[in-house]
C-alpha cells in the first residue's frame, strides 16, 4: 500500500480525506509535517492547525491533535470536509470520543479507511543509532516498545559507549507532558508505576471520587505512556517513577498499600520504594509514613525470609510510625548477619518490652549468644524465653556444654505443652533428641533423627533465626563416626534450600570444607578458602575456620603455612569455651600444636574436654575421633606413654562401630610403627580400612610413615605404593549425581527395589537375608537425607536411573 505522502506526490491536486489516528508519540506530527513539505513544493498552499472560518478552495487543510479542538471547530471542519474536492488530514488520539470528532472522521473515511501509525521496528531503530552493535536494537525496542517519539529519546541520549542504562536525558523531556495530564490520568499512571495494574477496584478507590476507571485507562493508553495490555512502557515506567509529583506518589502509594492490607494482599512491591522517596527534599518530615506503621510492618514480615535487611529497614519505619517493632527488627537484623546491632536492640526490648516482646527478644538474643560460641549463656535465654521452639534449641545446648540431666526436662513429647507444633518446633525438638541420642545411643539412630529435623526444617528456609542447623550438627556427627557422604549430603542440602539464611551460610561452607579435609581432598578445600575468608565468621565459626587453614597447611607439609595460620587459630581459640561441636576443630590444634611444639597452648581446652566428656558418660561417637587426632599430636610430640594411652581407649571402643574399630587397628598399627616392628600387610590393611572410611590422608600418612621406617625394601616398596594409592584416591574429585554416596551393593539393592521387587524377592536375588535387605535400604535412606519412601525413590532415580526390565 503506498503511503500517504507518496500518494500526494502522485496527484497534489486529487482531492483527499484522511484521519490518521495514533496515541501520542507515534509520529501524528512528523506525518503532517511531510505532507506540509511535499504540497509546498507543489506549491500548494496548507492551511493549520486552525482552520479559517471559510478556508480557501484551492488550501490543504493539515489538522494535528483534533481530539483537542472545540466542538464549533469541529462541527467546521466536518462541513469542510463535505465538500467533494476538498483536501483535508485530521490526525488525533484514539480517545477521548467526543461526538463531534466521531462526526467528522465519519465523513472522513469515504477517502478511504484510517491511516494507523505502527510502532517501529528493529530494523528500523538500529537506522536511528549511531551505534547499534550488540544488539543494541533490541534493548531499546524493549525500554520504548518501539513507539518512534520514546525511540528518539533514548538514541539522542546515549551515549557512543558504556553500560546500557537509561540516561536522565532521556527521561527529562517527560517531565512536561506528566505535569500537563489530566489529574486523573496522572493518578492513573502512578498506580499503575506503583503495582495497581488495571485492577479497576483498586484504582478506583485511590481516585477516591466517582471517575471512569476505564474511560481513564482509554485516556492512558491515548498518552502513549500506557500500553495496550495495561502495563507502562518501560522508558514511561521511569519517567513516572523518577519525575512524577512526590507527594502525589507516596499519597498514592499509601492508599493502595492500606487497601491491599484491607484485602489481605501482599504490600511490599508498594511500600518499599517509599523507604527511599521519604527522604525526599521537600517533604514533611514523617510524611511517607504517617499512619502507615502496620503496613510497614506487614511489608517486613513479607521481607522477612528473601531480604533481611530490607526487613530491618521496614520495621524501623514501622516503630518511626509508632509500632513497637524493636523484636521483629532485631529478628530480621540478626539474620541479615549483624549480631552486634541485633545484640543491642534486643537489650533494648529486654529492658522495656511487653511480655511477649521480652521473649521474642530473648529468644533472638540467645541465637546471637549461640552464633558466637557462648552456648551457656544462650540456653538462659531460650529457658526464659519459653517457647517450644526455644525449649528444643534450650536441651541442644545443654547437651553440648554437658548438661544431659538438665536437657531432659526439655525433652517433652510433641503435645507435653498443649500447643500446636509449628514445622520449627518439631524440628527444634527431633534435633534435641538426636543430640541426646547421639550421646546415649548409636549414632545411627541420632543421624536419622537429625536428618528427619533437617527435612522437617526445610519450609522455614532462610527465614528461621536458628542458634545451628539440624544439617551443621548431623555433619559433625556424621564426620565424628566417618560418615561423610552423609555428612556432605546435608550440608549440600541445607546450602541449596538456604536454611538458617545468611548467619549459616558460612558454617554449612565451612563444614562442607572440613568434609573435604577429612578425606583428604586438599586442593578443593584450598579452592574453597577464599570464599570463606571472604564472609564475616563469628566465634565458633571463625575457630572452624582459623582450625581449617591450621589443618589444610599441616597435611600439605607447608610449615612456614602453618606457623603463619597459627596466631589467629590461638587467638579464636582463647575466645570460645569448650563444647561438644566445637571438638572436630579442637583436635585439629592439638595436633598442630604439637607439630609447632605449641602444646601448651591447647592443653588447658583438651582437659576442658576431658571433662566435658565425662559429664557425658564418654559417649564413644563424640569421644572416638578426639582420641585420634590426640594419638597423632602424641605421636608427633614423641610421646609414647600418651600414645599408647589413647590408643587404649581407642581399642576399648572397637565395638561401637565399625569406625571405631578403624581407629582401633590403625592406632595399634601406628604403636608397632613407632617402635619399629610393624608387619607390612598389617599396616596396608590397616591404612586400607582408613582410607574405605574415607579418610585416604590418614591412610597415606599411615603408610608412608612404615615406610619411612622400615630397612626391608620390598616392604618399603609396598608401602609406599599403598600410600600413593590412598594419596591419589583422597585427590580425586567425587563422581557427578550423587553416585559417590552409595556403595555398589546399595546401587544394586536400589535399583532393584526401582524395579518394584520386594524385601524378600531381592534376598533371593543376591543371596541375602531379608534383613541384610532391609539393613541396606535403611542405610540408603539415611546417607541421601530422605525422610519418607516418595523421597526414597525420587533421589534413587535421579542417582541410578530408571529401572530396567528384571527376569
Amino acid at each position: 500500500m503506498t503511503s500517504l505522502p507518496s500518494r500526494v506526490a502522485a496527484d497534489p491536486s486529487a482531492p483527499l480525506h484522511a484521519a490518521v489516528a495514533a496515541p501520542g508519540g507515534y509520529g501524528k506530527t512528523t506525518l503532517l509535517r511531510q505532507l506540509t513539505d511535499v504540497y509546498r513544493a507543489a506549491e500548494v498552499k496548507v492551511t493549520g492547525p486552525w482552520p479559517p472560518r471559510e478556508p480557501a478552495a484551492d488550501h490543504v487543510l493539515l489538522i494535528d491533535d483534533a481530539h483537542l479542538l472545540s466542538p464549533r471547530q469541529l462541527d467546521d471542519l466536518r462541513d469542510h470536509a463535505e465538500q467533494p474536492d476538498a483536501r483535508i488530514v485530521v490526525a488525533h488520539r484514539p480517545w477521548p470520543r467526543r461526538p463531534e470528532l466521531l462526526r467528522l472522521l465519519e465523513v472522513l473515511r469515504r477517502g478511504g479507511p484510517a491511516v494507523t501509525l505502527p510502532v517501529l521496528t528493529p530494523t528500523e531503530i538500529a537506522g536511528r543509532l549511531d551505534n547499534p552493535g550488540d544488539d543494541l536494537a533490541g534493548w531499546v525496542a524493549a525500554q520504548t516498545a518501539g513507539i518512534p517519539r520514546y525511540v528518539t529519546r533514548l538514541a539522542d541520549a546515549l551515549p557512543a559507549t558504556g553500560p546500557r542504562q537509561v540516561p536522565v536525558a532521556a527521561l527529562a523531556p517527560f517531565a512536561a507532558e506528566i505535569d500537563e495530564l489530566d489529574p486523573g490520568v496522572r493518578t492513573l499512571l502512578l498506580a499503575v508505576e506503583a503495582g495497581a495494574g488495571l485492577s479497576f477496584d483498586l484504582v478506583a478507590a485511590v481516585l477516591d471520587h466517582d471517575a471512569d476507571v476505564a474511560d481513564l485507562v482509554e485516556a492512558g493508553r491515548a498518552t502513549g505512556m500506557l500500553a495496550a495490555d495495561g502495563t507502562l512502557v518501560p522508558l514511561a515506567r521511569r519517567a513516572i517513577a523518577a519525575l512524577g509529583p512526590i507527594s502525589q506518589r507516596i499519597d498514592v502509594r499509601q492508599r493502595l498499600a492500606a487497601l491491599q492490607m484491607a484485602r489481605g494482599g501482599p504490600v511490599l512491591p508498594l511500600v518499599q520504594p517509599l523507604l527511599r522517596v521519604a527522604a525526599a527534599p521537600g517533604l514533611v518530615p514523617g510524611a511517607a509514613g504517617s499512619g502507615l506503621g502496620h503496613v510497614y510492618e506487614a511489608a517486613g514480615e513479607e521481607a522477612l525470609g528473601d531480604d533481611p535487611a530490607l526487613a530491618a529497614e521496614l520495621f524501623a519505619a514501622a516503630a518511626g510510625a509508632g509500632r513497637t517493632t524493636a523484636a521483629r527488627r532485631a529478628l530480621a537484623t540478626a539474620l541479615a548477619g549483624d549480631l552486634d546491632h541485633a545484640s543491642r536492640l534486643t537489650d533494648q526490648v529486654l529492658a522495656a518490652g511487653t511480655p511477649e516482646q521480652r521473649a521474642e527478644a530473648a529468644y533472638v538474643a540467645a541465637a546471637v549468644l549461640a552464633h558466637r560460641g557462648q552456648t551457656a549463656q544462650a540456653v538462659r535465654l531460650y529457658e526464659w524465653a519459653g517457647t517450644d521452639v526455644a525449649a528444643g534449641f534450650a536441651a541442644v545446648g545443654l547437651i553440648a556444654v554437658g548438661r544431659l540431666t538438665d536437657a531432659g526436662r526439655h525433652l517433652r513429647p510433641d503435645d507435653a505443652t498443649g500447643r500446636p507444633p509449628t514445622s520449627l518446633s518439631a524440628a527444634a525438638t527431633l534435633m534435641a533428641r538426636g543430640t541426646a541420642e547421639s550421646v546415649t545411643g548409636p549414632p545411627a539412630a541420632a543421624l536419622s533423627t537429625l536428618v528427619q529435623a533437617a527435612t522437617l526444617i526445610d519450609p522455614a528456609g532462610p527465614a528461621a533465626l536458628l542458634p545451628d542447623s539440624p544439617a551443621a550438627i548431623g555433619a559433625l556427627l556424621a564426620m565424628h563416626c566417618t560418615e561423610l557422604d552423609v555428612a556432605d549430603s546435608l550440608l549440600t542440602r541445607a546450602e541449596q534450600r538456604g536454611t538458617g539464611g545468611t548467619l549459616l551460610t558460612t558454617r554449612h561452607h565451612l563444614l562442607r570444607s572440613w568434609v573435604l579435609l577429612l578425606r583428604g581432598r586438599l586442593a578443593d578445600v584450598e579452592q574453597r578458602l577464599p570464599a570463606a575468608g571472604g564472609v564475616t565468621a563469628h566465634g565458633r565459626d571463625d575457630l572452624l575456620a582459623s582450625a581449617l587453614r591450621v589443618g589444610l597447611a599441616r597435611r600439605n607439609g607447608d610449615l612456614v603455612g602453618l606457623r603463619s595460620a597459627w596466631p589467629d587459630a590461638c587467638q579464636a581459640l582463647i575466645g570460645q569455651p569448650v563444647e561438644l561441636f566445637n571438638l572436630l576443630p579442637l583436635g585439629e590444634l592439638a595436633v598442630a600444636a604439637a607439630r609447632l611444639g605449641e602444646s601448651h597452648r591447647v592443653a588447658g581446652h583438651l582437659a576442658e574436654a576431658d571433662r566435658l566428656l565425662d559429664r557425658l558418660g564418654d559417649p564413644p561417637v563424640w569421644t572416638v575421633l578426639p582420641h585420634w587426632y590426640r594419638l597423632q599430636a602424641a605421636i608427633l610430640a614423641d610421646d609414647q606413654d600418651t600414645a599408647r594411652r589413647h590408643a587404649a581407649h581407642l581399642d576399648a571402643s572397637r565395638a561401637t562401630g565399625t569406625h571405631a574399630a578403624a581407629f582401633a587397628d590403625a592406632a595399634a598399627v601406628w604403636l608397632d610403627v613407632l617402635a619399629g616392628h610393624a608387619d607390612p600387610e598389617t599396616v596396608v590393611a590397616a591404612s586400607r580400612t582408613l582410607s574405605l572410611a574415607g579418610l585416604t590422608w590418614d591412610a597415606a600418612r599411615l603408610a608412608g610413615q612404615a615406610a619411612i621406617r622400615t630397612s626391608d625394601r620390598k616392604a618399603m616398596a609396598l608401602l609406599l605404593d599403598s600410600a600413593r594409592a590412598w594419596q591419589d584416591r583422597g585427590a580425586r574429585p567425587e563422581q557427578a549425581g550423587g553416585q559417590q554416596l552409595l556403595s555398589a551393593r546399595e546401587r544394586e539393592v536400589g535399583a532393584l527395589v526401582l524395579a518394584g521387587m520386594t524385601y524378600k524377592q531381592i534376598a533371593d536375588r543376591l543371596y541375602l537375608s531379608a534383613k541384610t535387605v532391609e539393613h541396606h535400604m535403611a542405610r540408603i535412606r539415611q546417607r541421601l537425607g530422605c525422610a519418607d519412601r516418595h523421597e526414597l525413590l525420587s533421589r534413587l532415580r535421579e542417582i541410578i536411573g530408571e529401572p530396567e526390565a528384571t527376569p
